[in-house]
């Protein structure tokens, strides 16, 4: 006979509380539950191993284009059972991180050419606001929001009009780089405020190591080094997927 738990004891195992079982379940990232005669819920060994399947999946949050709702799928997906395509779907997952640490990359290579151009200009010319915008096809709101967060400063003539020089452009291009890029608007400052201090600075180094006194720290803010763990990650969980289509293979796609 199969080994069972209570809820208490899987939470114990795999080091969550007992309302997180119980989130859990409700969320549909575990197979579903018995329950005895008096209600009490009854897990089995599937279950423990759902539990560390699903905690290795969310150990990195990665969000941009659909990459969290992929690894989702996968938990639900072993969850019911269909442990073979979890793990195509996995797989695909990997795939896609792949491409954005190739994006990321080649982001901060862009960057680097970038700015090395940057102190060369001779800021003879001027833009508007719309003008700029244009230039660099994004909107307004796009950059009074890089300008509100501090990646810009933009000087002003006598009656108050904002102007871009070509250095402020040549910023604003290593900024719309690193953003399509998903690097998150907090790291990108880190980056230009290491800029203004000194020009030799190490891009994929400063963007992907945030200061010991930021207070919050998201996976955006260490692009790279999240895109790794989570591709460590999905790897470990390609292997939990076989053990479990091994040990659990009821109703998987063969």
């Amino acid at each position: 006979m199969d080994k069972v738990y209570k809820t208490s004891e899987v939470a114990k195992r795999v080091g969550v509380h007992s309302n997180t079982v119980r989130l859990y379940e409700k969320l549909e990232l575990i197979p579903k539950v018995n329950r005895l005669q008096n209600g009490y819920r009854v897990f089995t060994d599937y279950h423990i191993e759902q539990f560390n399947l699903a905690r290795t999946a969310f150990k990195v949050e990665v969000l941009q284009n659909g990459l969290r709702k992929k690894i989702i799928n996968v938990v639900k997906l072993s969850a019911k059972g269909e442990f073979q395509e979890a793990i195509n779907c996995t797989n695909d997952y990997i795939s896609q991180i792949k491409q954005e640490q190739k994006n990321a990359e080649e982001a901060i290579e862009l960057s680097k050419k970038l700015l090395l151009d940057t102190d060369s200009q001779d800021n003879y010319i001027f833009f508007t606001r719309k003008q700029t915008a244009d230039y660099l096809k994004v909107t307004m709101d796009t950059l009074r929001n890089w300008e509100m967060n501090g990646l810009l400063t933009v000087k002003r003539r006598h009656n108050g009009y904002r102007v871009y020089t070509e250095s402020d452009i040549n910023i604003l291009k290593i900024i719309r780089t690193l953003r399509c890029a998903n690097y998150s608007l907090s790291a990108i400052l880190r980056m230009i405020n290491s800029m203004s201090e000194s020009i030799e600075i190490d891009i994929r180094e400063v963007i992907d190591k945030p200061k010991e006194d930021e207070d919050i720290v998201t996976a955006c803010d260490k692009l790279l080094t999240s895109l790794s763990d989570a591709e460590k990650n999905a790897k470990i969980i390609l292997r939990q997927l076989q053990f479990m289509k091994n040990k659990f293979n009821t109703n998987s796609t063969l």
